[in-house]
């Protein structure tokens, strides 16, 4: 695979980046801190870190938002996250509001998507009462390579202000995580968006993030063509058409809603 890794110079440099870009983004806002869901996994670790470098720990304010399809194991180490940064948190359950909205609709019980979904857009409302309240940025934890090939919630994940990591692919999220002293429990966990029970990212995409991040750097950001791609490599071309696929599908959760062009 593509080695995509960053020299301790580059790291040093998107760290300052990105605690600056928080920084710039809650002045601009006039906002009095961030908040952000805690998952228990690298990308909402990461974040964390860095909000708190951006912005200070008292102006940090972290959910922890789990639902029944949540692994206890990894509800902990979300709930560690606060007391490791000494930020305040708070503890939502996600799925009361999840079973009054199929309590309405009961057509959609059974489908695993549907309701995985409502479970990502139950976390946002959460995330947007806590900071309208309290006059804060919501940040979101989405990286390059998910924003990508749309991995993620329309209007659940990623309805958020800002996305600070958001020019990271995977495999940098965890090279950063590593070089700002982030535990090595939380950058090896397993990605999980817990939409369901035992799902795994990586699983759902049907490929892994270092390959996944590999096809994007070198086809969908870069000049070489899916021959070029699957060969340089090693790949099926198959596997990159259908990454390429992802990424033409999912551009509308990548864009402002479409509205007719104005008439002359």
């Amino acid at each position: 695979m593509l080695d995509l890794r960053l020299s301790d110079a580059e790291l040093d440099r998107r760290r300052e980046h990105i605690v600056e870009f928080i920084a710039d983004r809650a002045e601009a806002a006039g906002a009095d801190g961030a908040v952000l869901g805690l998952s228990g996994g690298i990308d909402s670790t990461l974040t964390a870190h860095l909000a708190v470098e951006a912005l200070g720990s008292d102006a940090v304010y972290g959910l922890v938002l789990p639902a029944k399809v949540s692994d206890d194991e990894q509800m902990s180490d979300a709930e560690r996250v606060p007391e490791l940064l000494g930020i305040d948190h708070d503890v939502f359950e996600v799925e009361p509001i999840v079973d009054a909205l199929l309590d309405a609709y009961p057509a959609a019980a059974s489908d695993h998507v549907a309701v995985g979904n409502a479970r990502a857009r139950v976390r946002a409302v959460f995330n947007y009462l806590v900071a309208n309240h309290e006059n804060r940025l919501v940040l979101g934890t989405g990286n390059r390579s998910e924003a990508a090939v749309g991995y993620f919630t329309k209007y659940g994940d990623g309805a958020v202000d800002c996305h600070p990591i958001g020019n990271l692919y995977k495999m940098q999220v965890r090279q950063l995580a590593r070089h700002v002293g982030v535990p090595e429990e939380y950058v090896e966990q397993t990605p999980t968006a817990e939409l369901w029970a035992d799902q795994t990212d990586e699983e759902e995409l049907g490929i892994d993030y270092d390959t996944l991040d590999s096809i994007l750097a070198t086809h969908v950001d870069g000049p070489f063509s899916v021959a070029a791609t699957a060969r340089l490599l090693e790949v099926d071309v198959e596997t990159v058409e259908r990454i390429r696929g992802m990424y033409l599908a999912s551009e509308h959760k990548r864009a402002v809603p479409p509205a007719p062009e104005p008439l002359e």
